[in-house]
């Protein structure tokens, strides 16, 4: 799918890259919780993470909001995956039937962390997965 960015959110991927020297090939802006969600590219996470989390640090610092990462995926069940991280997610199912559902296999002690605060985390996951590879929904199972 083709992703069309804001101004704003190519500004922050130009940081990001050169902050990092790792490739984000997505970024979403979310106003509601200040933060910056970048989707990194598969295989790049522990360089754009830095030793510590040091890298991420110094964007957030830079950027003035928090920023959180995602590594890209080759496939949408893996994309889900990493989309719910930290949440341990065992097994994704994708059922096309009139609509596209990703269904995340998700440990017990882990569903507040994939849902996240307000829901947060399942929301910005779900709009990853629909910007990314048209999935319509996530169901946490």
């Amino acid at each position: 799918m083709t992703v069309t960015l804001s101004d704003e959110a190519r500004q922050y991927i130009a940081a990001f890259e050169d902050a990092t020297d790792a490739t984000a090939v997505d970024c979403v802006v979310d106003d509601d919780h200040d933060r910056v969600v970048f989707v990194v590219k598969a295989g790049e996470m522990p360089q754009a993470i830095g030793r510590g989390g040091e890298r991420v640090q110094h964007l957030e610092e830079q950027l003035g909001r928090d920023v959180e990462l995602v590594e890209d995926a080759p496939s949408a069940e893996g994309f889900v995956a990493h989309a719910l991280s930290p949440a341990a997610v065992y097994n994704v199912t994708i059922s096309e039937n009139d609509d596209t559902v990703a269904y995340a296999e998700v440990a017990h002690e882990d569903r507040g962390v994939a849902i996240g605060e307000d829901g947060k985390n399942i929301e910005m996951a779900k709009r990853l997965a629909k910007r990314h590879f048209d999935v319509d929904d996530i169901q946490l199972t």
